[in-house]
């Protein structure tokens, strides 16, 4: 896909290149399927047989009916609908439990329901970055209505087992709603849907454009769950307004392209993450922040000499793409690694390495060799 050879694009965790034959379909669905999947004439009646099959494409890689799958704008606005339709749909309490290394989209509106009267529970990661499922489950009783995790953190790779937290909520109280965000995770390992109520994936992760993403509703949740939109039908009601179906075909053409080779592009970003860390052993004051089992295309470390903006700005010069942490946070602090209690220089100093499949053992040595040269010419922290 990468048509520079001199550019070595390491962020992949914020978005992914869109894929030549992604975009091929959107740019032929822009001019095939014009019409509204919504009108009832023929064009418009291809337009809406197009969009089910790309909405049973991308069910199909979850493992869920395509009649539980709501086409949406972002990751974001499907985490938004699921944080804010569960406490719509479910007035029995006022408990929420939220794992405290969640992403903006899930943060922040927990964070605002605090502030209208709710009672939102935080359960921090711990120190080496995995999540205590144990601490999440006892703060847990039958008046919590909503408990949301992520599959995969978006900073660290570290992954959470949703399977057992759920299925252990539902013990606990079976009427409490279980959301999770699987942005990162998508494509990358299994996803098991029981127990869970609501999930999202997106589109821009896997190499299909930005503004499509997807939001998974358990269908016997479907009848109480209530987003906070109005005015259109589409969506069965859940997300009005005229569906992107040229991208949402993207969608699903980048989800079918990936699943057919799951195996094979995990061994090689396995392969190349191995190779990070080899190199990165070279550095004495190197730090791993990710936990030992995270997902093989995240690597997160802490340099502790050199401020990680003055670093991603060197490598910029050199055509080396990585991040600080969330794309989201745009350059503010890790939320991540605070909630996991590191100190201000390891915070400071940390560096957010994220693979796809493109990439190559040419990408971590042209890492590895700026990094290298960054740490002997850049003004240390005191």
């Amino acid at each position: 896909m990468k048509q520079d050879p001199n550019l070595h694009y390491l962020d992949n965790a914020a978005t992914t290149m869109v894929s030549p034959e992604v975009a091929q379909v959107v740019s032929d669905a822009l001019l095939r399927y014009w019409a509204n999947p919504s009108s009832l004439y023929s064009p418009g009646v291809e337009t809406g047989m197009e969009l089910n099959r790309a909405r049973s494409a991308i069910a199909k890689t979850l493992g869920c009916k395509s009649s539980e799958l709501f086409f949406t704008g972002s990751g974001s606005e499907g985490n938004n609908m699921a944080m804010l339709g569960a406490v719509r749909s479910k007035t029995f309490g006022k408990r929420i439990v939220v794992s405290g290394f969640e992403h903006a989209s899930v943060d922040k509106p927990a964070k605002r329901l605090r502030e209208e009267g709710y009672d939102v529970v935080f359960v921090a990661p711990e120190a080496d970055g995995t999540l205590n499922v144990d601490k999440m489950l006892a703060e847990v009783n039958k008046n919590t209505i909503l408990v949301s995790c992520m599959l995969v953190n978006n900073e660290t790779g570290a992954r959470n087992d949703v399977e057992r937290l759920a299925a252990e909520v539902k013990k606990i109280n079976n009427r409490c709603a279980v959301h999770v965000d699987a942005v990162q995770a998508w494509m990358r390992i299994p996803i098991k849907l029981k127990n869970i109520d609501t999930l999202t994936v997106s589109g821009h992760k896997i190499h299909a454009p930005k503004g499509i993403g997807a939001l998974y509703v358990n269908e016997k949740y479907f009848q109480t769950f209530s987003p906070p939109y109005i005015g259109g039908e589409q969506e069965r009601e859940k997300r009005p307004g005229t569906e992107n179906l040229p991208y949402a075909m993207g969608m699903a053409e980048a989800a079918k392209r990936l699943s057919s080779n799951m195996a094979a592009r995990n061994a090689h970003i396995r392969a190349l993450n191995q190779r990070l860390r080899d190199g990165l052993a070279a550095f004495p004051e190197i730090i791993i922040n990710s936990p030992a089992d995270a997902v093989p295309e995240v690597l997160n470390f802490s340099e502790m000499v050199i401020n990680s903006q003055t670093m991603l700005n060197h490598l910029s010069t050199r055509g080396i793409y990585i991040s600080t942490g969330s794309a989201c946070d745009k350059g503010a602090k890790s939320h991540t690694l605070e909630a996991m209690g590191l100190d201000s220089r390891r915070v400071n100093t940390a560096i957010r390495v994220s693979f796809c499949g493109d990439n190559t053992e040419e990408d971590v040595d042209a890492f590895l060799n700026g990094l290298e040269d960054g740490m002997k010419v850049l003004q240390r922290l005191r």
